[in-house]
């Protein structure tokens, strides 16, 4: 993700909305925490697939989006100044010793909140398709189950079990075994889907 560019300002707009993991006024964003989040901003981080928005009265409502959510496994540049350097140990830290610490799989499943699952449609397909999207190189590209299942994290796993079978049933994803088992961890036998009486632990999206 990184030459997308992000200012200071820009950047902080991602990491309060990670932390929040939920819907956020922009007049909240502003009056809260100071952020200064203009038309400009938005526009910018709704063209990467970082934010999602929408009107909310005379306001806006964001939201980190599922790229945003990968966007945040990678470094910020917060600036030069003292806070900037804050920021920049702050957000360096909470990625990698915190997680580590708390068992989660990354930034997503640590912030994730049983709100998210409101926002989002009860046909979970999109949101895979989408995650998939932010995940993969390019279309058609294979993407573990085990890198994807964390971005769902909030979701019980028999709804994403069953969304990703429907993906399959109706030719929007080809799922498929590891072909060099030797290859797979603890962690993808968790993740993987059974289909056909046998784990799955691939997903390919064109």
């Amino acid at each position: 993700m990184a030459g997308d560019d992000l200012t200071p300002s820009e950047a902080a707009i991602l990491v309060v909305l990670m932390v929040e993991a939920r819907e956020v006024l922009n007049t909240e964003l502003r009056d809260r925490y100071g952020l200064d989040v203009r038309k400009s901003y938005r526009d910018k981080l709704a063209r990467l697939h970082y934010v999602s928005s929408r009107r909310s009265g005379r306001t806006t409502a964001l939201q980190l989006d599922d790229k945003g959510w990968v966007r945040m496994q990678s470094d910020f540049q917060f600036g030069k100044t003292a806070l900037g350097a804050a920021l920049n140990a702050l957000h360096t830290q909470t990625r990698d010793r915190i997680v580590e610490r708390s068992g989660a799989a990354n930034l997503t499943e640590l912030f994730a909140r049983s709100e998210m699952r409101a926002t989002h449609d009860a046909d979970l397909r999109p949101r895979i398709v989408s995650t998939y999207h932010a995940l993969a190189g390019k279309p058609g590209e294979w993407v573990s189950l085990r890198r994807l299942r964390p971005f769902l994290a909030e979701v019980p796993r028999a709804e994403v079990d069953d969304a990703l079978g429907r993906l399959s049933d109706d030719g929007t994803a080809t799922i498929v075994p590891e072909s060099n088992q030797k290859t797979l961890t603890t962690a993808d036998h968790d993740a993987a889907l059974q289909l056909g009486g046998q784990e799955n632990h691939l997903l390919a999206i064109v």
